[in-house]
């Protein structure tokens, strides 16, 4: 008869760490304005949701938009000098 067993050492041979790597640190700081100014587009289109369409919302919402486009922009921008350093 044979035994069928799983091996150990090859389950637990790389053990995951479950921490971020300096450089996934790295990239996520680099793209934490994006990251804020998307939560600010979120946050003013949560709002607006259960108000009647207004001026002041729509200059809020179109404030927040430009935003990240600026925040996306310059990111791709500092992505596009990093390659050609």
């Amino acid at each position: 008869m044979k035994h069928i067993a799983a091996v150990q050492a090859v389950v637990t041979a790389t053990p995951v760490d479950g921490e971020p790597s300096a450089a996934e640190l790295d990239a996520i700081e680099r793209e934490m304005p994006v990251i804020q100014a998307e939560v600010e587009l979120l946050d003013v289109q949560i709002s607006l949701l259960d108000q009647p369409p207004s001026e002041l919302g729509a200059q809020r919402l179109r404030r927040a938009c430009r935003k990240v486009l600026a925040a996306r922009t310059a990111l791709a921008n500092q992505a596009g000098m990093g390659d050609a350093a």
